[in-house]
């Protein structure tokens, strides 16, 4: 094997481009829906694992350019094929369910008293149809560019956080749903 860096592949600059575009579009709109749901009450649940999710987010592009251009992976083109249209159901999934959340969409879990779990669109079937989204985003994206390592990892990273976060986001909608909305 000829370890070293190879050129930097077109598709996998564009495949970041595209991944931390938007994850800067989703912190921006997180942080919009922060502002509008404080002024009304809501209640941040879960802050103390946050920083795995920052942590998997801040990693997985590093994992996956070294896999790619220093480990030299490619995965067959017509698995690409594939996992390309895997990929684009997740976005497609991710997208619908930040616009079926609305302003209650958030990275961070914020939930406003007195508000009842929102059950159209995905959420009519799921529970929780943005985290499917993102795991099958972790897994098919690096598999694009042969990247097993990186989806392993990833994958597994999610995985811990979300055994974290589910419950606890879980408990916060419930006690939510039970609590008098607030007063203003």
């Amino acid at each position: 094997m000829n370890l070293g860096p190879r050129p930097f592949p077109f598709w996998l600059a564009a495949y970041l481009a595209w991944t931390w575009g938007m994850r800067l579009f989703e912190l921006a709109l997180s942080a919009r829906h922060t502002r509008r749901l404080r002024e009304r009450g809501a209640r941040e649940y879960g802050r103390d694992h946050f920083w795995i999710f920052v942590v998997l987010h801040a990693l997985y592009p590093v994992m996956l350019v070294y896999e790619v251009v220093w480990l030299g992976t490619h995965a067959p083109p017509i698995l690409v094929w594939i996992l390309v249209e895997v990929w684009l159901s997740a976005q497609v999934m991710r997208f619908a369910a930040i616009r079926t959340l609305g302003e209650f969409w958030n990275v961070r879990i914020w939930v406003l008293p007195g508000m009842q779990p929102i059950r159209t669109g995905f959420y009519e079937k799921l529970r929780h149809p943005n985290y499917i989204a993102v795991v099958l985003e972790l897994i098919s994206g690096p598999l694009m560019f042969g990247a097993w390592r990186t989806a392993i990892a990833a994958s597994v990273l999610n995985a811990i956080a979300l055994s974290i976060r589910i419950p606890v986001e879980n408990r916060a909608i419930a006690e939510a749903a039970a609590a008098e909305p607030p007063t203003r």
